[in-house]
């Protein structure tokens, strides 16, 4: 009987010492703490930023095949939300840490690093049976403010009536970005949210006096089937520069070469946010976006990457 007691203590001691062996020195090396080609992460993701990050993060997942990115797409409201409760390590966004939020992170030890990826931009669109669809910059300041709300006080002849605008969602960073850009407290009344991209896109689609306001991102990717589709169910504005009404001023729309020389009003910028302590795999996957080939693909996406040059030719009639 003490034999066998002595041959089984014997037997969980070479386990116990196996475990800890296999643990050390390999095991399942998505469970071990990860590095930046290796491991597990969440990352939560400005929904505006969905069809380019897709694309980055299979790219990253197929050249590093031990790492794993859990992504989060939401509201830009939720996304801060989970990166300042810790929920997550990184965050893909359009504006950085306000002072609040930097002051906070700071008194918990920790210093994030804030890398610009590349440059966006906002979106609007109309039906495609609104003859409309190039509207003076100050025109549309007057939208946003509530001096204008019918169609027939941007073109006399329009019979559309009332300007809805919608957007993505109201906690979306696309409300904000208008309200910071307009220097506004408040959106007037006819302006409506409802839950997506998709949704402002179904929305105008169906509406005639409807003007939407969408991520850039959603109908840039011209080798995407779904930027392709959108842009089939809708039309882009064109917007002329601030001060200037004239029918016969250039209007540009959110295009990549436009966006690159600063022309179309409505740019904003596109970060990579990391609290890790750490160098792990939020450090790899934000390296990853903002190296060469990460670039590359946000050059393919239609967005004008940070520090990828663009080559823009000018064609002649």
């Amino acid at each position: 009987m003490k034999s066998y007691s002595s041959g089984k203590k014997m037997l969980l001691l070479l386990g116990s010492l196996f475990v800890m062996i296999l643990t050390g020195c390999g095991g399942d090396p998505l469970k071990q703490r990860d590095t930046p080609t290796r491991g597990v992460i969440k990352v939560a993701i400005d929904d505006s930023y969905r069809l380019f990050m897709d694309s980055e993060i299979y790219t990253f997942e197929a050249i590093y095949k031990y790492s794993k990115i859990d992504t989060i797409y939401a509201t830009e409201t939720d996304v801060f939300a989970n990166f300042m409760n810790d929920s997550v390590p990184l965050i893909i966004v359009n504006r950085k840490l306000t002072d609040q939020e930097n002051e906070i992170l700071t008194s918990h030890l920790i210093v994030p690093k804030t890398t610009l990826l590349a440059y966006d931009a906002i979106a609007l669109i109309v039906n495609n049976e609104n003859p409309d669809s190039r509207i003076p910059y100050d025109r549309i300041a007057d939208i946003f403010s509530g001096k204008i709300t019918l169609w027939s006080e941007i073109n006399p002849s329009s019979q559309l009536g009332d300007i809805r605008v919608v957007f993505d969602h109201y906690k979306s960073g696309n409300p904000r970005y208008f309200k910071e850009k307009f220097e506004l407290d408040s959106l007037p009344e006819n302006c409506y949210a409802v839950q997506s991209n998709n949704e402002v896109i179904n929305y105008v689609e169906n509406n005639r006096s409807a003007l939407g306001v969408i991520s850039v991102n959603w109908i840039s990717d011209k080798r995407d089937s779904v930027s392709n589709d959108f842009l089939n169910r809708i039309s882009v504005v064109g917007i002329s520069p601030p001060g200037d009404t004239d029918p016969s001023a250039n209007f540009y729309k959110p295009y990549q070469a436009y966006i690159a020389e600063g022309l179309y009003p409505f740019i904003r910028e596109v970060y990579c946010i990391n609290r890790q302590t750490y160098r792990g795999l939020a450090f790899g996957l934000s390296a990853y976006v903002a190296s060469d080939k990460g670039q590359l693909i946000i050059l393919h996406s239609g967005l004008v990457p940070a520090t990828q040059p663009i080559r823009i030719v000018e064609i002649k009639n």
